[in-house]
């Protein structure tokens, strides 16, 4: 009789152990220049992992607030994620041109007003029907505030002046930074919000140099060096200017990865000189950074869990 008990208590506290809520880890600046002194290197650094599109996983479609959710049980996150235009202009969260992998509607987003988009769901990377809906960029920022930092890749034909107009109604100048892909693009965001950070590629010294020749600041700037690992000297020369650094392992880093368990692929890029990683494999690279950050006992006051 006594071990049925027993056995009857360990099948209950298994069953508490699996509805048990997750741990999130959630990343928070009180100000501005708070967060721009940690992307400016004049804190402690603490490498952290970018979820590419949200950190998209089975059940978790991409771009969905509830994906952004679920990362933050892995990791303190980055959440990179994409904004395109509806058919009435309103700001939606969204890769692609067309809908079809992603929802269940069909055609060009552009196609489709605003309340015509949130009769679709989201399907996930295999392509299963979630309840998820497509949410705007006012509600991600909203739902980000002091839990994680973003990057923002905003789609061809957005305007930047609705973008920083989101950022500013939300007061996400805190965690927000803002993607662009060439010199002119940087430019223009730093004369339209020289106060916000800006994520722009810098693969050599001569495109830091670009930047700074038209006017953008090395204060202002976190470096995108490509999905590739740069040189070890470019890492610190950029780190001695005062620039963080995103290397993106999605695509072959982060195969290389998967197939070469043993080898800590993505420890080794943090310790060569990678500050952030944007990675589609939240889960692997954050255990490796995990045991990194453990090995140099590395704190970040700006880290709560909840």
């Amino acid at each position: 009789m006594k071990k049925a008990h027993l056995l009857l208590l360990v099948i209950a506290l298994s069953g508490l152990a699996c509805i048990a809520p997750k741990q999130h880890y959630h990343i928070s600046f009180k100000t501005a220049k708070e967060f721009q002194d940690f992307l400016n290197r004049k804190t402690s650094s603490y490498p952290l992992l970018s979820a590419h599109r949200g950190g998209p996983m089975p059940g978790f479609p991409e771009n969905a607030i509830e994906t952004f959710e679920n990362a933050t049980t892995y990791q303190p996150v980055i959440i990179e994620f994409d904004v395109a235009l509806s058919k009435d202009s309103a700001l939606v969260i969204m890769h692609d041109d067309k809908l079809d992998r992603t929802t269940t509607g069909a055609g060009l987003i552009s196609s489709y007003t605003y309340n015509e988009l949130q009769k679709l769901t989201l399907k996930d990377d295999d392509g299963k029907v979630t309840s998820f809906k497509i949410p705007t960029l006012e509600a991600v920022l909203h739902w980000g505030k002091d839990k994680v930092l973003f990057t923002i890749d905003i789609k061809r034909g957005v305007p930047y002046e609705k973008i920083i107009a989101a950022v500013r109604k939300t007061k996400s100048e805190t965690n927000a930074i803002i993607i662009t892909y060439n010199a002119n693009q940087a430019a223009k965001v730093h004369r339209l919000a020289p106060d916000l950070m800006i994520s722009a590629t810098v693969k050599s010294v001569e495109d830091l140099e670009r930047l700074n020749q038209m006017g953008v600041p090395n204060d202002k700037i976190v470096a995108f060096v490509g999905v590739s690992a740069p040189s070890k000297s470019l890492y610190q020369y950029l780190n001695s200017k005062g620039i963080s650094t995103i290397l993106g392992t999605m695509g072959n880093l982060d195969r290389s990865a998967k197939a070469n368990l043993n080898k800590n692929i993505y420890s080794d890029l943090i310790a060569d000189g990678a500050d952030v990683l944007s990675t589609d494999e939240v889960s692997l690279a954050g255990e490796q950074l995990n045991v990194y950050r453990a090995k140099n006992k590395l704190k970040f006051k700006n880290l709560y869990t909840k």
